[in-house]
C-alpha cells in the first residue's frame, strides 16, 4: 500500500495502522483534492477492500477523525479541541488516569498546567498536543523505496504442489509491478526461492530452500508474462517437501524507457512478442534447447559464429572508438566481406575490388564434408565445375588449438554440381615442402 501511494505524492509514512499522504504541494496536479481521492480509491491495489479517508491539518487531527469514521461516530466540528481523548495515541497509557481527573477531549488535556502535566504524564503527550495545535514542527521518517525488491511471504497453508505456490506467489507479483513502476525499472532476472517445512524426509537431509530463476531477454514491467514464466519453470520443478514460506528478489533490472504506442495497424499487431515466446519456451523445455547465434569476427566459417541459450546471449556492445571517429569527422567504414580496399599508386584515392566468393552461403555445414575425387576434380553428387575463386583464407595460426579451432590455410571457390546447384567448396593448401601430399577437398555449404 505504501508503495502505491507514492505515485501520488513523494511524501508517505505510516502513522500508526493509518497511512498517511502529504499532498499539499502536490494535489493541483491531481486535479483537486476531491479528484486526488476518487483516484485513490479508484486504483485501490488492496482486492475487496475499502479505502477510509480522512483530512486534517496535522496527521493527528486526520488520524483522530479516520479512527472516529471507522467507528462511526459523529466527527466533532471544534477541531482538535473536541476530539475525544482516546484517539490521541500518545494518551491511551493515561486514559483511566485522565478520566478520574475529568479530561476527556484533547482541550481538556491541554488546558492542563504544563509543567505539573509533563512531570506527571511525561514528554511525550504534551509534545503530541503541542504537534496537534500547531506550536511544534512534525516531523516524520518519509518512505523511500529499496534499491532492490525482495519480500517474503507466510503461505496461507503448506503448499505441497507448484499450482499452490504459483497462487501465492501471485500476492508478490503485484508487490513486484508496484515496486517496478515507482522506481521506472523492468525486470530481467527475478528468484523464488521457498522454505521447505521439513530438515529431513524418508531418510534424507533437505537443504533449508529450493528456488528457481527466470530471466527475459529485455527489460519488462508485464507481470502476466513473468507470472507464465514463473508457471513454467514451477511446473518442471518437484518440491522436496512442503513449503512454508515464500520469497520473490530481484536478481537485474534495467532502466524503463516506456512502452511506445503507434495508430498504426500493423504495429498494433495482437498476440505475444518474439522475445516473450522465446523466453516462455526456453522456461518449458530448458536454455540448451532453445538457441540463438552468436557472430565473431574470425574468417573461418566454422568459427564466425557460436550457439549460445536465447535467454542468456549478450547483447553486442556498442564500438565507442566508431562513435568517435564519426564526431571527428575521419570515420572510415570497414570494408564488407568480400571487399578489398587497393590503394592506387602514387598515393591516390583507394578503390575497391570485389574478391571472389565474397557472398557467403546461406547454409553452412556443421562439419566440413570431405569430397571424393574424379583424377583432379572434385565430386558432389557428381563432377563439380569451379566458377568463382580462388579466395585464399589464412587464419587461425595465431591461436593454434588454444582457442578451440584449427589454424585454416585454404582456397574457396564457388562451384556447380549437376545435381545440388551451386556450392561453396575449398581445398587445403598443402607447403611445397609436402608437395606430395594428397590435395583435399571439401564442401563447407551449399547455397540456395
Amino acid at each position: 500500500m505504501s508503495w502505491w501511494a507514492l505515485q501520488f505524492t513523494p511524501h508517505v509514512a505510516w502513522q500508526d495502522e493509518a497511512l498517511m499522504l502529504e499532498v499539499a504541494a502536490c494535489e493541483r496536479l491531481w486535479g483537486g483534492r476531491l479528484s486526488l481521492l476518487r483516484q485513490l480509491s479508484g486504483t485501490n491495489p488492496a482486492p475487496g477492500a475499502r479505502l477510509l479517508g480522512a483530512q486534517g491539518a496535522t496527521s493527528l487531527e486526520a488520524l483522530a477523525r479516520l479512527r472516529l469514521m471507522v467507528r462511526g461516530e459523529r466527527r466533532p466540528d471544534d477541531m482538535p479541541g473536541g476530539l475525544p481523548l482516546d484517539t490521541l495515541s500518545a494518551a491511551r497509557d493515561h486514559l483511566d488516569l485522565l478520566a478520574r481527573l475529568g479530561c476527556r477531549t484533547w482541550g481538556d488535556v491541554a488546558a492542563l498546567p504544563r509543567g505539573g502535566f509533563a512531570r506527571r504524564f511525561g514528554a511525550a503527550l504534551r509534545e503530541a498536543l503541542d504537534v496537534a495545535w500547531g506550536q511544534r514542527p512534525e516531523t516524520h521518517v518519509w518512505l523511500q523505496l529499496p534499491d532492490v525488491f525482495e519480500q517474503k511471504l507466510e503461505l496461507p497453508a503448506l503448499a505441497e504442489n507448484a499450482h499452490e505456490l504459483m497462487w501465492s506467489a501471485n500476492r508478490l507479483l503485484a508487490a513486484l509491478s508496484i515496486w517496478l513502476r515507482a522506481r521506472q525499472r523492468g525486470a530481467r532476472a527475478l528468484e523464488l526461492q521457498w522454505t521447505l517445512d521439513l530438515k529431513r524426509f524418508n531418510g534424507v537431509d533437505l537443504p533449508p530452500h529450493q528456488h528457481i530463476t527466470v530471466r527475459t531477454a529485455e527489460p519488462t514491467q508485464d507481470m502476466a508474462h513473468l507470472r507464465r514464466l514463473l508457471a513454467e519453470k514451477l511446473a518442471l520443478t518437484t518440491l522436496a517437501a512442503p513449503a512454508s514460506w515464500l520469497r520473490l528478489r530481484s536478481l537485474e533490472t534495467d532502466p524503463w524507457a516506456g512502452a511506445s504506442t503507434s495508430f498504426l495497424p500493423e504495429d498494433n499487431r495482437k498476440g505475444d512478442k518474439l522475445h516473450e515466446m522465446v523466453e516462455r519456451l526456453s522456461a518449458r523445455l530448458g536454455p540448451q534447447q532453445v538457441l540463438v547465434p552468436v557472430p565473431h569476427e574470425d574468417h573461418r566459417a566454422e568459427r564466425m559464429q557460436t550457439w549460445r541459450p536465447a535467454v542468456q546471449s549478450p547483447k553486442p556492445p556498442a564500438d565507442p572508438g566508431r562513435r568517435s571517429r564519426a564526431r571527428s569527422g575521419n570515420a572510415v567504414e570497414p570494408a564488407s566481406p568480400g571487399h578489398r580496399r587497393c590503394p592506387l599508386q602514387g598515393g591516390g584515392e583507394r578503390h575497391e575490388v570485389r574478391e571472389p566468393g565474397g557472398v557467403l552461403p546461406a547454409w553452412l555445414l556443421s562439419e566440413p564434408l570431405r569430397l571424393d575425387m574424379d583424377g583432379e576434380r572434385p565430386c558432389y553428387r557428381g563432377p563439380l565445375r569451379k566458377l568463382i575463386g580462388p579466395q585464399r583464407v589464412e587464419a587461425g595460426w595465431w591461436g593454434g588449438t588454444k582457442d578451440g579451432g584449427q589454424p585454416a590455410v585454404r582456397d574457396y571457390y564457388v562451384a556447380e554440381s549437376p545435381e545440388a546447384g551451386l556450392v561453396w567448396i575449398y581445398r587445403e593448401r598443402v607447403p611445397t615442402r609436402f608437395a606430395d601430399t594428397e590435395v583435399r577437398w571439401y564442401l563447407q555449404g551449399l547455397y540456395a
